[in-house]
């Protein structure tokens, strides 16, 4: 069967001058759901969410100026109206997220477009559901990918462990899982002076050397482009 029999590509244009074109491609082997959430006073895509079976992309326009994030939900289930729920990553038991982040722990990619260049990174710092890439188009030779394309719930410590079914579905981050100031940068560890890594933050950093594994993890993991589009590919 050639390629484009299995995947599907549906482009969605939002109005207003384009900064960047995001192609959201599922190469798992079962459904996920994106999520998708816009920085405040920007503009909501695809209403927040909706279902990607394997083997589909889907192209989603962001105008000037554009902020915010993506993440995958595993393991939904949703009636007619819209209404349900997600073993990970879920937003309020709605498929269209609208406004509404994703329940930690979930693998994130982050974006601030046209300031006056893209920042964009993979953060870990909520934790990790699904290997995750960022791979630039048309940006000069200068755009790297950021990623974290390691299957960290095989590796995750027992006590970031978040099971169903009696299987590893998600690794939570130390913060998560112990709500500790030197775990979650907070309280007197607010800095990149006193916040510094940590034996679980190490856990992700080592599988995911490309992404967010704490807060303050700026300098490895932070990425910069200018004038691209942009290849978000989950598992």
């Amino acid at each position: 069967m050639a390629p484009w029999n299995f995947l599907i590509l549906l482009l969605i244009s939002v109005s207003g001058s384009d900064a960047a074109v995001f192609t959201l491609s599922n190469r798992c082997r079962s459904t996920i759901w994106p999520g998708i959430l816009s920085g405040a006073g920007k503009p909501q895509l695809m209403e927040g969410g909706f279902k990607l079976k394997p083997g589909q992309s889907v192209k989603v326009s962001a105008p000037q100026g554009w902020s915010g994030r993506f993440w995958a939900r595993t393991g939904c289930s949703f009636d007619s109206s819209g209404r349900g729920k997600c073993i990970t990553g879920d937003c309020g038991g709605i498929l269209r997220c609208a406004g509404a982040g994703g329940e930690p722990p979930a693998s994130l990619v982050e974006f601030t477009l046209n300031s006056p260049i893209d920042y964009y990174d993979v953060s870990l710092v909520d934790g990790f559901n699904l290997p995750v890439s960022v791979v630039p188009s048309g940006g000069g030779a200068g755009c790297k990918a950021a990623e974290c394309v390691s299957v960290l719930n095989k590796k995750c410590p027992g006590s970031l462990q978040l099971k169903w079914n009696g299987q590893v579905v998600a690794c939570k981050s130390g913060c998560l899982a112990f709500e500790k100031p030197e775990y979650c940068c907070t309280g007197a560890y607010s800095s990149p002076q006193t916040c510094k890594p940590t034996n679980y933050s190490k856990v992700f950093k080592t599988a995911c050397p490309k992404a967010y594994s704490y807060a303050y993890d700026d300098a490895s993991s932070t990425f910069t482009c200018k004038g691209a589009n942009y290849w978000i590919r989950f598992c």
